[in-house]
């Protein structure tokens, strides 16, 4: 457990806020950065608590054990428990129904959305031989991958991995694995972008919904938290994550099925006036991939940005999107 101490914080002050994150170094990594905001502008310390989910405890594959929820409900029971008093999620993580006792009290600024490879000798994905052995647990990045490699004239293998960075990466360090692909997200996070050997378009490969962004949450009675903790929020990224899962819950996929959707805010000259949401479903080998866009005005409210997704969705499964899911979530 680690705490962190504020310069508004007095001797004798209110208990510390508990906030409640996922082991992982990553977790603890961007846990701490909401942890220093929500201090700043509270006036009072906020203390780190680790919880193990059981997707941390679980090493099968994501479609193995559900996929769906398995990083996030340990945190939840402890936020219905009292035990914490909010938690920090990556926002893909999170099933796309929102339980009526929790609220997501803000969404901050998003992180670069985009997957990145890291591979031996610094090579691009372009620039990997015939054959390559790639890393990834997610049929999403799989399904896509194959497509572009295909496109370009080559093959690829994809080998199933799960573990942190440091256990991916090592693959492709002890010559396991010519290259990983991760979250560019994810290695910002920790000050390792310079690992980094290719970052992969969005047009290359779509993101996971809501891949980049935060989720932090808290019981819905507590309204003084959560009104302090939507200082945090940020408005652009709210109604663009809130797109992308729109389209994901509409498509009845959970998070690990191989669905990939952005929503980009367009600007024309310093204006932003629009939205464009992309989505993507594929067969794991790439053979078959339904890709479509729409565009609109930038929705005003929470409703429109549902249901711009549903109306995307729509079209993809006009389209054949169904077909070629291999999760559908209860």
């Amino acid at each position: 457990m680690t705490t962190t101490p504020t310069a508004h914080a007095s001797e004798g002050a209110a208990r510390p806020l508990r906030l409640g994150t996922r082991r992982s170094a990553l977790a603890k990594a961007q846990s701490q950065r909401v942890a220093d905001a929500v201090a700043a502008h509270a006036g009072r310390p906020v203390e780190l608590v680790e919880i193990t989910t059981y997707g941390d405890r679980n090493r099968a594959h994501l479609a193995q054990i559900g996929g769906t929820g398995v990083f996030v409900t340990a945190l939840r029971d402890a936020l219905l428990r009292g035990d914490i008093d909010f938690a920090v999620h990556s926002l893909k993580d999170l099933p796309t129904a929102q339980p009526e006792e929790l609220v997501i009290a803000a969404v901050p600024r998003r992180e670069d959305p985009r997957d990145v490879l890291v591979a031996r000798d610094g090579l691009t994905f372009d620039a990997l031989p015939d054959g390559a052995r790639v890393g990834t647990g997610s049929a999403r990045r799989s399904a896509q991958l194959h497509a572009h490699a295909r496109g370009i004239g080559r093959a690829i293998r994809i080998v199933p991995v799960r573990g942190n960075i440091d256990t991916r990466i090592g693959y492709v360090r002890g010559g396991e694995l010519d290259a990983v692909v991760l979250a560019a997200a994810g290695l910002n996070r920790l000050g390792r972008s310079g690992e980094v050997t290719d970052v992969l378009s969005a047009g290359t490969v779509l993101p996971a919904p809501a891949q980049g962004a935060l989720a932090v949450e808290c019981a819905a009675v507590n309204v003084d938290l959560a009104a302090l903790l939507a200082e945090l929020d940020d408005p652009g990224t709210r109604v663009a994550v809130t797109a992308e899962r729109s389209l994901l819950a509409a498509l009845e996929a959970g998070c690990s099925a191989p669905v990939g959707a952005l929503a980009d805010l367009l600007a024309d000259g310093q204006i932003v006036n629009e939205m464009r949401l992309r989505g993507v479903v594929g067969t794991a080998d790439g053979s078959t991939l339904v890709q479509l866009s729409t565009t609109g005005p930038v929705p005003v409210s929470h409703q429109d940005a549902i249901a711009l997704g549903r109306e995307l969705a729509s079209e993809m499964l006009a389209k054949g999107a169904a077909g070629l899911m291999g999760e559908r979530a209860l």
